[in-house]
């Protein structure tokens, strides 16, 4: 794909109320892995903390830093919601279903490892 003076692909996404392309500049991003996420809301925002769990199978009770926020208005948290959604279904067509239970995943005694 070609990049735009910004450095972003050409044909970026499009805000379909305003009908304006937007390109975004993405060259000095961070790339965050999270395998957790707590959701939290005020009558105006919608929170996401996101973080790492070392020891996702591990104790009860675990003190895990939160990493990065989030936080987006509810019509942004709305349309995500729509995209990440559309997102895993295409990806359940391609791969198969995703087992959100990680205890329906793991096979034999994960004790013994």
């Amino acid at each position: 794909m070609a990049d735009t003076p910004l450095g972003g692909p050409v044909g970026g996404p499009v805000d379909q109320e305003q009908g304006v392309r937007i390109e975004l500049d993405d060259a000095a991003v961070d790339g965050l892995y999270a395998n957790l996420c707590r959701v939290s809301s005020t009558p105006e925002e919608v929170i996401l903390d996101l973080a790492l769990n070392p020891n996702p199978m591990g104790t009860p009770v675990q003190r895990i830093r939160v990493s990065q926020r989030v936080i987006l208005n509810h019509f942004t948290a709305k349309r995500l919601a729509a995209l990440l959604t559309a997102t895993v279904q295409r990806h359940e067509q391609v791969f198969g279903r995703l087992e959100t239970d990680v205890r329906k995943r793991v096979q034999g005694d994960i004790s013994a490892r």
